[in-house]
């Protein structure tokens, strides 16, 4: 039987409709006043079509938007951050908040915040173009102070060319920190996925492509295929990270290799094939105090790297991934420097209130954006 992830670490829908019952939800979602509540709004990859018309909603209503220090200062001590004040809160860092969002924030005098992912950020010679806006025709591309990409013989090849990268690159993150319309902070140094247990649940097929990219397991890739797959945690949760034995892996690997790659897996016994070599070694767990030690270098070397390569000093505040947060990351979190955090608990105020714990920041979905009160206003069922 497959390991039991805990409630606290659960979403989906039965998780929405126990905060549902529960009174999680701010009353401006269905039709009532924005009170004292501070709207977050959470977002990941984005289009221009999706985006645009929730900037405007924001923008012809009268909203402002505020950084994360002050998100921090009204949950400490209660400092106003004013009427008609929301947030907006990018994760992971993916290549549309540098080509889309920025000339779209900049267009509607906006701000947002982005929880970069450090070590996921590659160099590259040049920024790439931005899509601008085009109320309702197809995209407009607003060329950078630098010319298209190009391959520079004899360029330093630790070095990559802007072209295909999922993530924002340095320049672009150093240009959008420049902008004054970015706020950047932390997403943890690699947002890490771990194998939480010792049991073989999978193994890596040609479909482990399709996985999306952040839930896969942390130095697991698409092309090693037969590699054998375990129960998967956050690294910020307090699970122990299971280190597989990398010779039955290998064992794997090979098998898969010499029966047809890829054409190995339309074979109807290929698992029965795989289980017994991936059983033949056994790997071992973390200790406590490495476990320990694994979390605190994550969170304090997300905030270091981009404190450095930025040349700032204002990285002091984290989104956690998958917003789980363990008993070990939330001591981190104070002995990192970091101060505040947002993540996920179960039957929690949505949104953030005066005298809210720190390290327990709630945000909204930013499809629920729409039903902040103004002109157009949606209600909760109605959003999209």
């Amino acid at each position: 039987m497959t390991p039991r992830v805990p409630f606290a670490e659960r979403g989906g829908a039965l998780r929405g409709l126990l905060d549902l019952a529960t009174g999680c939800y701010p009353a401006f979602l269905f039709g009532g006043a924005l009170g004292r509540v501070l709207p977050v709004f959470h977002v990941h990859d984005v289009t221009r079509e999706w985006l645009e018309p929730r900037l405007q909603y924001l923008a012809g209503n009268g909203y402002r938007t505020v950084t994360c220090d002050a998100i921090a200062r009204f949950a400490i001590d209660g400092t106003s951050v004013g009427p008609r004040a929301v947030a907006l809160t990018f994760d992971d860092g993916w290549a549309s908040a540098w080509r889309v969002a920025t000339p779209l924030l900049k267009q509607y005098q906006l701000t947002a915040i982005l929880f970069a992912i450090p070590g996921r950020i590659q160099d590259a010679e040049h920024t790439r173009s931005m899509v601008g806006p085009t109320h309702g025709s197809a995209p407009t591309t607003i060329g950078t102070t630098h010319e298209p990409p190009t391959k520079v013989v004899g360029a330093d090849p630790r070095v990559r060319p802007s072209g295909n990268e999922p993530f924002v690159t340095w320049p672009e993150l150093r240009e959008m920190q420049a902008s004054g319309v970015w706020d950047i902070q932390s997403h943890t140094r690699s947002h890490a996925m771990i194998f939480s247990d010792d049991e073989i649940v999978d193994f890596v097929t040609p479909a482990f492509a399709r996985e999306p990219l952040l839930e896969r397991p942390l130095f697991v890739t698409a092309d090693a295929l037969g590699t054998p797959l375990y129960p998967r945690r956050s690294r910020m949760s307090d699970a122990r990270q299971f280190l597989a034995d990398r010779s039955a892996a290998e064992r794997c690997l090979a098998h898969v290799a010499r029966h047809g790659g890829a054409r190995f897996f339309d074979r109807p016994g290929w698992r029965s094939e795989l289980e017994p070599i991936a059983r033949q070694a056994q790997g071992q767990f973390e200790s406590d105090e490495a476990r320990a030690s694994s979390i605190h270098q994550e969170l304090a070397e997300g905030r270091a790297m981009l404190n450095e390569k930025l040349g700032v000093n204002t990285v002091r505040h984290v989104a956690l991934p998958w917003g789980i947060a363990g008993d070990t990351a939330r001591r981190a979190l104070a002995e990192t420097g970091h101060d505040s955090a947002f993540a996920e608990r179960p039957l929690r105020r949505r949104g953030v209130h005066a005298g809210d714990d720190r390290y327990g920041l709630m945000r909204l979905n930013a499809k629920f954006l729409t039903c902040l009160p103004g002109r157009g206003r949606r209600w909760f069922f109605t959003t999209v």
